[in-house]
């Protein structure tokens, strides 16, 4: 495909997506614009970054515009979820941003702020509701919402929200749904669960499959220290000290370690903020607007909080504490060395994670160099096995790492 012009896009939409500096679709726009044009249930497995979000909303834009209706209060027409306030909030921008030739409304709901800006949104009547299945389900319960006129319906990173314990959420919200719908599933991973789910969902589906790419992974630098648990923060007040170190995100697996983090850096003169599920959305949008600006250098995220975002001229990840799954590594890294520019990954690895260090190099095909700090190096650590080199059993924590919340347990963003 050379083209957005040969997808059989009008020219409203060609206009903004030319406008926002893109030639060519990516492989999985190329491969589910048309099919969706002509009404077809999607199933789409890609990771973030591939350009799935206007893979679906560009046809979406069209159909809608095509087949004019009356707006219906509290009633959209089509009904996107995602699991993050950030994912969703970035997929609203991107139909305002490609459908701003067009008239179509849209509004975004999710928890962490006042829901009456929401409800008034919705009572005006709108064309496309993005939401997080949260929020969603408090409005539908309080009868803001109808979902009976929804003609299209996107599951977006299925994956994730089952990981995120959605499940019973998100059967109830497509119990509301009328049959005759186009479904569109989105997912990172098909594991036997999302294809459980999407066998609910969609019928007939095409399916589009985009292997994760290796050349982000391959282009930036990794390293490794080996180091104490109790070291970790002496070592990282020393790493991002050095002037080199322009933008970083710290990853930290639980959200009272990224505060303590995000605190241990600013007591240190380092202008530093934390993102995660406790912090109010007010908070963690003025912190991502000050870590885009320049004026927060260093942002301390766990996963879920970072999830979808996307940021140029980050210089540095690090891996204050390693992730429990390896495509975690791969995404977590991949947000540096963006459009050619160098980045930089630097992991520190305890004796109990060594054996996530172990997987993540299995996962990527290759063996992370290793800086022997003298001041921080831990052998213990680098040569760890069996019991020593994995975190104790805890009573909530799951066999692959997640919370325990079960995966029919509501555990909401």
């Amino acid at each position: 495909m050379k083209s957005f012009a040969e997808l059989q896009l009008i020219e409203p939409l060609l206009r903004a997506v030319k406008e926002e500096g893109y030639l060519v679709p990516t492989p999985i726009q190329a491969q589910s614009i048309i099919p969706l044009l002509e009404g077809r249930d999607l199933l789409g497995c890609a990771q973030t970054g591939t350009g799935k979000t206007a893979a679906f909303t560009l046809p979406i834009l069209q159909r809608l515009s095509e087949q004019k209706k009356i707006e219906l209060r509290n009633a959209p027409r089509v009904l996107i979820l995602a699991p993050t306030r950030e994912l969703a909030a970035q997929i609203s921008q991107s139909i305002k941003v490609y459908g701003k030739y067009l008239h179509i409304t849209s509004t975004v709901i999710f928890g962490g702020v006042g829901q009456q800006p929401q409800v008034h949104a919705l009572s005006r009547g709108i064309d496309i509701l993005v939401a997080t299945p949260g929020r969603l389900l408090d409005l539908l319960n309080q009868r803001h919402i109808r979902l009976d006129g929804v003609e299209i319906f996107v599951l977006d990173e299925a994956d994730r929200m089952l990981d995120m314990g959605f499940i019973i959420d998100i059967k109830k919200i497509i119990s509301r749904l009328p049959p005759k719908r186009q479904s569109i599933l989105l997912s990172a991973t098909l594991e036997p669960e999302v294809v459980a789910l999407a066998r609910t969902l969609v019928h007939d589906p095409i399916h589009v499959t985009i292997p994760p790419k290796k050349e982000t992974v391959e282009s930036i630098q990794q390293s490794v220290y080996f180091v104490d648990k109790g070291r970790k923060d002496s070592l990282l007040l020393k790493l991002v000290a050095d002037p080199t170190v322009k933008r970083a995100i710290v990853f930290t697996q639980m959200k009272h370690v990224a505060n303590k983090v995000s605190l241990l850096l600013t007591h240190a003169g380092i202008r530093a903020g934390a993102i995660h599920g406790n912090k109010s959305q007010g908070s963690r949008t003025a912190t991502l607007e000050a870590f885009r600006r320049g004026v927060v250098r260093v942002l301390v995220a766990t996963d879920i909080a970072a999830r979808g975002i996307d940021i140029e001229g980050i210089t540095h990840i690090i891996n204050y504490e390693l992730p429990t799954m390896p495509e975690t590594y791969v995404h977590r890294i991949g947000r540096t060395a963006r459009a050619g520019a160098q980045g930089h990954a630097i992991s520190f690895c305890s004796e109990t994670e060594r054996d996530y260090l172990r997987a993540i190099e299995r996962f990527v095909h290759r063996q992370i160099s290793v800086v022997r700090d003298p001041s921080y190096h831990s052998d213990a650590a680098m040569h760890a096995t069996g019991a020593a080199a994995r975190p104790p059993p805890k009573g909530n924590r799951g066999h692959r790492g997640f919370r325990k919340t079960g995966r029919g347990q509501r555990h909401r963003r």
